[in-house]
């Protein structure tokens, strides 16, 4: 049994599509040995609600008391080289020109949500600098890493999220996560500066797929992301 806690939301009613993506990914690390994997999101996740893990030969699947299928983690490979690291100043430029301190669709979103107080969302804004791509510097707060210091895999992955939702321009046309394939190289440090990264690489009617990377300030690759993301109707998503 699982649950999605309150704090982890995207839109306010829903689990934040990349913690939810990468707590499926860590079962399917610690199931499978799975380095590179593929989280598809069926449905909004719930939050706060009793959720089961079902084991497959080759993949786990989160779902509700009922059998609802809220989503599933596989194996998962890339289609691209991952994306290069912004420079700092490129990064800084991306977090002054961030769209949402001016319009955002999901203000309390664990990840990008200007609503929320340091230390409580992990407030990573980026913005664009060209090309479909969105950069941002980002120094993560030790409340919201474990014990050790690090992230875990959820909260890496949630960082990993959002960068690709404004590279798309989430003030454009509202989205959420529907599919998300990531690997985390090495866990970020709380206190850390980092670089964070999207790109846009395409859209295909209501679907966008994005690319999405973290970076330290030397060049370091933390981990990395593609992922396709679904307009939606804001008025009657809940």
């Amino acid at each position: 049994m699982t649950t999605i806690p309150r704090r982890f939301n995207g839109p306010e009613h829903s689990g934040n599509g990349g913690w939810v993506s990468g707590l499926l990914a860590a079962q399917q690390q610690e199931r499978h040995g799975s380095t590179v994997v593929t989280a598809t999101l069926r449905q909004p996740p719930p939050l706060e609600v009793p959720l089961t893990w079902e084991d497959h030969p080759e993949e786990v699947r989160l779902v509700t008391a009922g059998g609802a299928l809220i989503g599933e983690a596989t194996s998962g490979s890339f289609e691209h080289e991952p994306l290069t690291a912004p420079s700092v100043d490129e990064a800084e430029q991306g977090v002054a020109s961030y769209p949402g301190f001016a319009s955002h669709p999901f203000d309390l979103c664990f990840t990008c949500g200007t609503a929320r107080e340091p230390g409580d969302g992990l407030r990573l804004f980026t913005g664009p600098v060209g090309d479909g791509r969105t950069a941002g510097t980002w120094t993560p707060d030790p409340a919201v890493a474990g014990s050790d210091g690090l992230l875990d895999v959820p909260t890496t992955w949630a960082a990993l999220d959002c960068p690709g939702g404004w590279a798309a321009d989430f003030t454009a046309q509202p989205m959420v996560l529907g599919r998300m394939t990531a690997e985390v190289l090495r866990r970020p440090t709380a206190g850390e500066t980092l670089l964070a990264s999207g790109l846009l690489r395409e859209r295909d009617g209501r679907k966008f797929r994005t690319a999405t990377a973290l970076h330290t300030v030397d060049g370091e690759l933390l981990g990395r992301a593609e992922q396709v993301w679904i307009e939606i109707d804001l008025a009657r998503f809940s």
